[in-house]
């Protein structure tokens, strides 16, 4: 069965430095492909992204939208480049407030930007309007990293009735990639403006990392154990909610990427 999967990427090589999670979002969506399956995938455009080497260019159709966060008017920019050994073409989400500075996720002290959950949101709105404009009807929308939660969250509420997703598995792969402290203590406000409202909210009175993902579980169809590396707290609730989950392999098991694909087909 031919799948159409939206991979939704805090992070790929060769964009960013080598991590467990660039390189599994790197290999996956090649061998997703590789297999017959249509694919989608997209990432930040951060500032730290070199555009002349990796030849990003931006696509003005699809770009020009403002998404409203947080009653500030923020242009959604899309820019496409491809992995020319993977032939798989990369759409980048960007906008000159979010993803203008040289950095990723911190600033040079390893200082996590205050306005993370700022851009977390615009990255998951600007991915899910391009998608809708593209007219491209995923099967399965997996997400990658805790700066991609908030798409399984929209999903599953704002956009729910949207013929394009109405339909869609939502996939929650996890890492580890845990932030200290929390996210702005205005979080659950600002996704609430959104039109998400509902009981689950409360669990984002604390944004910890480990509320986050307790939050975005409440909407996945399918939880994948990306890491070994996993807090063991975050593993239980995974393992405790009740939904299919994809426990964790080695990236070298002859059938890693098969074992993907019979989840994806497990959970439609």
């Amino acid at each position: 069965m031919v799948s159409k999967i939206l991979y939704v990427c805090q992070q790929i090589t060769p964009y960013l430095p080598e991590t467990e999670s660039s390189q599994l979002c790197r290999a996956l969506t090649q061998a997703m492909q590789e297999r017959g399956n249509e694919i989608r995938t997209f990432m930040p455009r951060y500032g730290c992204i070199n555009e002349r080497r990796h030849q990003l260019h931006e696509v003005i159709r699809l770009s020009g939208m403002n998404l409203i966060i947080d009653d500030n008017d923020h242009q959604l920019i899309i820019k496409v480049a491809s992995i020319p050994a993977a032939r798989v073409q990369i759409y980048f989400i960007d906008n000159d407030d979010y993803f203008s500075r040289k950095a990723a996720l911190t600033d040079a002290a390893g200082e996590y930007f205050p306005d993370n959950d700022e851009r977390a949101i615009f990255f998951a709105r600007g991915v899910l309007e391009t998608v809708k404009k593209l007219r491209w009807t995923p099967t399965v929308v997996h997400c990658h990293g805790w700066f991609s939660a908030v798409a399984p969250v929209y999903l599953k509420t704002v956009f729910a009735d949207d013929p394009i997703f109405r339909n869609v598995k939502v996939v929650v792969s996890l890492y580890d990639d845990a932030f200290p402290g929390e996210l702005d203590k205005g979080f659950r406000t600002k996704i609430a403006n959104e039109g998400v409202q509902n009981k689950n909210l409360a669990i984002l009175d604390t944004p910890s990392y480990e509320n986050l993902c307790r939050f975005v579980m409440e909407y996945a169809d399918g939880v994948v154990a990306a890491s070994g590396k996993i807090d063991e707290k975050i593993l239980s609730i995974a393992r405790a909610s009740g939904k299919p989950m994809l426990e964790y392999q080695s990236p070298e098991a002859d059938d890693f990427f098969d074992n993907y694909l019979r989840f994806y087909e497990a959970i439609q």
